[in-house]
């Protein structure tokens, strides 16, 4: 949105006064709308774009969703640790696996998501992760269904959007021969 002063701020609740201005939350269209001055088009007047607001977005969606994630866990919907993730999976009671960008591969393998699209969110680091529970570092975390859960699943699609086309949300599911079938966000 355009602030009263002109300014191009980053409005991720949708809430803010001013001039809203709509663009996806990808890297790409971001850089576009930058580049090509579109903001001012959209805004009709100049608009003065911050030097870094590329990393602004990406700091502030990464805020709210640690934010959300750890609220969801003092209303309980959200834990974190490999045998808690692994029981919450298997008992049926997580629909979002939470793994860690950053941790090893064959320990994360040991995991399997919840069936369905967008149950596998792998674009947080394990320090982010690790603010959301109050820890230095998670791994493994699951979430259980819940309002909360749709908005961290919301949130995390713009933000895996602004890191890279790489870091999107995947449900993986792997079948008796091993092969993997990966399911994009939206």
């Amino acid at each position: 949105m355009l602030s009263p002063d002109n300014l191009v701020t980053p409005d991720l609740s949708e809430r803010l006064p001013g001039r809203g201005m709509w663009v996806s939350a990808q890297r790409s269209a971001i850089e576009t709308a930058i580049d090509r001055k579109l903001f001012s088009r959209a805004a009709k007047t100049q608009a003065t774009i911050p030097n870094e607001l590329l990393k602004l977005v990406e700091d502030l969606l990464m805020k709210r969703v640690t934010n959300l994630i750890s609220l969801a866990r003092r209303d309980g919907s959200a834990i974190c640790g490999f045998e808690k993730t692994k029981s919450a999976l298997i008992s049926g009671k997580a629909v979002v696996l939470l793994q860690a960008l950053d941790g090893s591969k064959p320990q994360k393998g040991k995991l399997r998501p919840p069936d369905g699209e967008n149950t596998h969110i792998t674009c947080l680091k394990s320090t982010e992760l690790g603010l959301a529970f109050g820890r230095d570092y998670v791994i493994h975390a699951a979430l259980a269904a819940g309002g909360l859960t749709r908005s961290v699943k919301h949130d995390v699609a713009r933000l895996s959007g602004i890191r890279s086309e790489n870091a999107i949300i995947k449900a993986k599911q792997s079948d008796e021969t091993g092969a993997e079938r990966l399911k994009t966000n939206e």
